[in-house]
């Protein structure tokens, strides 16, 4: 009898533990779902900005206070790809609220010293030429080739670098893509150029080892066909070499406990078809896509399409769209209409390029739509 109670006993304590376990994982999950969900109904403006080690921490300190009470939440800063600037950056941005954005060039990589140093690895076009002495259109386009190893795992070590700065919110991923096969069709008499089919000049890449290791795949030479904008699989193979260095940062990022991020162009369609870029099919946690209207010769309209496209196409994913916006010579008016365009048509946020070109009366508009959704 005396064995029965104590046995009744523990049990009730095992049982009254187990409640109170429980109780304790509802009410945490109860708080993740609460966080989850804070995250979800806020919208976030982001703002891009360049350092150097010549700027002073003063400057910083003044930049980033302003973009904080002007409603900016989050803050993309291009280094160079240099972790030790990066870390006496962030506590000036992390002091006045900001999500601090690591932004790095990706496949183009001007002024990389490393990769400098080894001619092989650029990226080689349809004519035969590299862009490490023949960059297309402008010279500052140093494409690297995503297929080669080598030049893969360096630009991955420049993530890893980035990542494992504390207290950075995310390593960005800017020009993850090829060089472009068609400009922006308001660009294109900048060049004083029309582009109507796929260019030899403009088509990338042609390097011997992603034509050894296309023909291994697919037993054919790209070069020896009349017409490779038409092959599928050629294509496809572009593709999933900028997917594999995306999906490998993202690893990296979340290893360092960091999210990862990205700027992209407009919409999935209108990116593989002009960049080689297909980002509805990456493991990335947030999407920047450059809708740039004035760029395309594109009404303010177009900015609300084009973010709903993306939004769609993103619809079996985890991954967030946040509408990048241009406002070099936008009205206060339009700056506006833009910001609720994207936010109608299913954004996150919006990316302003850039801090250091927005008027007080852009900052106006900015801050009264970032109390009002916030």
């Amino acid at each position: 009898m005396k064995q029965n109670k104590i046995f009744l006993r523990v049990m009730s304590f095992l049982l009254l533990g187990f409640v109170l376990f429980s109780c304790e994982n509802k009410k945490q999950d109860k708080n993740v779902v609460e966080k989850e969900d804070a995250i979800t109904n806020s919208f976030t403006f982001w703002t891009w900005t360049s350092a150097s080690n010549e700027k002073e921490d003063t400057a910083y300190q003044e930049e980033f206070a302003k973009y904080s009470a002007n409603g900016i939440t989050d803050v993309l800063i291009n280094t160079g790809t240099d972790p030790e600037l990066l870390k006496r950056i962030v506590p000036f941005a992390k002091k006045e609220g900001l999500n601090v954005h690591a932004w790095m060039f990706t496949v183009n990589r001007p002024g990389d010293a490393i990769a400098e140093q080894h001619p092989e690895w650029y990226a080689v076009s349809r004519d035969g030429k590299s862009c490490f002495d023949e960059p297309p259109y402008v010279g500052y386009y140093k494409w690297l080739c995503p297929t080669r190893k080598e030049s893969k795992a360096h630009i991955l070590s420049l993530v890893e670098g980035l990542a494992k700065v504390e207290d950075v919110a995310s390593v960005h991923l800017d020009y993850i893509r090829y060089s472009d096969i068609f400009l922006p069709i308001g660009l294109l008499p900048k060049y004083n150029l029309k582009q109507e089919v796929e260019l030899p000049e403009f088509d990338f890449c042609y390097c011997d080892v992603c034509i050894a290791e296309f023909k291994k795949e697919h037993h054919k030479n790209p070069k020896e066909s009349k017409n490779p904008a038409i092959d599928m699989e050629w294509k496809q193979f572009r593709l999933n070499k900028v997917k594999a260095i995306v999906d490998e940062a993202y690893i990296i990022a979340h290893n360092n406990n960091k999210i990862l991020t990205a700027a992209v162009f407009p919409y999935p369609e209108m990116a593989d078809h002009m960049v080689r870029q297909r980002w509805d099919k990456w493991n990335v946690d947030k999407v920047l896509p450059m809708i740039y209207h004035n760029f395309y010769n594109e009404e303010i309209d177009w900015i609300g399409f084009a973010t709903g496209q993306g939004v769609k196409d993103l619809k079996n994913s985890n991954t967030e769209l946040h509408t990048g916006i241009y406002v070099p010579n936008m009205s206060v008016s339009d700056l506006e209409k833009a910001i609720l365009l994207a936010k109608d048509n299913g954004a996150k946020g919006v990316s302003i390029f850039d801090g250091n070109a927005l008027t007080d009366e852009q900052y106006a508009v900015i801050k009264k739509l970032s109390k009002k959704f916030n």
